[in-house]
């Protein structure tokens, strides 16, 4: 049985994605995540302006007049939700933690996909696949996948980029919609090759999540810091001007470098921070994806 909280807190997620997806993003979404193509639907009598290249001639030949094939985009797709639960998303320093952002971001994608009917599935991973959910339809499915996200715990504490995009690769056969929602705080060198062959047998969307203070540590003094995934304590003195120079200047560079793998691997990034609406970013992405496929 479901714990009081927690249906409040899938209930509260439903309502207010629910109202974003109608109201912003369900059009959006259908624009821009085309299905696997088209299938046949008909054949009926030209009409004038329908096009000649699509004149059916055996059909045309047998009844005496032009007859035309009709045929309807296939929409329907899969969306595998890729969820890093790693111990670095375990971090907030403003309004949430990384993991509860991510929960949203993913239920907002899952009710825009079930919104046009796609199925939608559920890869947790930290060091290890944690949680695998098949895709499937409907809105009880996508309220199941919230619920598990809201109360997973995993058992591992790093991150396995390559891992995950590998098992993708095995248990989706056709070409699907693949939403990779993470931190990225791995080294891109050890997931570059796996992204670029997931990319190409489907369409990989990476949602980079950020807090403020991963990006610009003020000065407060000695602090103590804790790396999540490995436990490791390091004592710094954020009033050193040198040490601050030099922490934001590691953050560039290690942004230059998830930047330039994504570009490679020509998968479109959409950067988020908890700090900010999310709603935003995401509205430009769709924007900017719709302008490019129009081109």
């Amino acid at each position: 049985m479901v714990p009081t909280e927690i249906f409040q807190k899938v209930r509260r997620i439903e309502i207010s994605t629910s109202r974003l997806v109608t109201d912003t993003f369900a059009g959006e979404y259908h624009s821009v995540f085309k299905g696997q193509g088209m299938e046949f639907h008909e054949v009926r009598p030209y009409s004038p302006g329908d096009e000649v290249r699509t004149i059916d001639w055996n059909v045309t030949a047998r009844m005496g007049d032009p007859y035309v094939r009709r045929y309807h985009e296939e929409r329907e797709m899969s969306v595998m939700l890729v969820v890093d639960a790693s111990g670095s998303v375990d971090f907030g320093s403003v309004r949430q933690f990384k993991r509860d952002l991510s929960t949203e971001l993913a239920a907002v994608l899952s009710f825009a996909a079930t919104t046009n009917n796609d199925r939608v599935g559920l890869l947790i991973f930290t060091d290890r696949v944690e949680l695998l959910i098949p895709p499937r339809k409907g809105r009880r499915h996508v309220l199941r996948l919230i619920r598990d996200m809201l109360t997973f715990e995993p058992e591992g504490k790093g991150t396995d980029i390559k891992l995950a995009l590998d098992t993708v690769n095995l248990v989706l056969r056709r070409h699907s919609v693949v939403f990779l929602v993470s931190d990225f705080l791995a080294d891109p060198e050890e997931y570059r090759r796996a992204l670029a062959i997931t990319n190409r047998r489907h369409d990989v969307v990476a949602i980079d999540l950020h807090d403020p203070m991963e990006r610009s540590i003020p000065d407060v003094g000695l602090i103590v810091l804790e790396d999540t995934e490995t436990g490791e304590l390091r004592q710094i003195d954020t009033s050193s001007r040198r040490w601050r120079n030099d922490f934001e200047a590691e953050v560039r560079r290690s942004d230059a470098a998830r930047k330039e793998c994504f570009s490679t691997s020509k998968v479109d990034r959409v950067s988020v921070t908890n700090d900010r609406d999310y709603a935003a970013s995401l509205a430009a992405f769709f924007k900017q994806r719709a302008r490019r496929m129009v081109r």
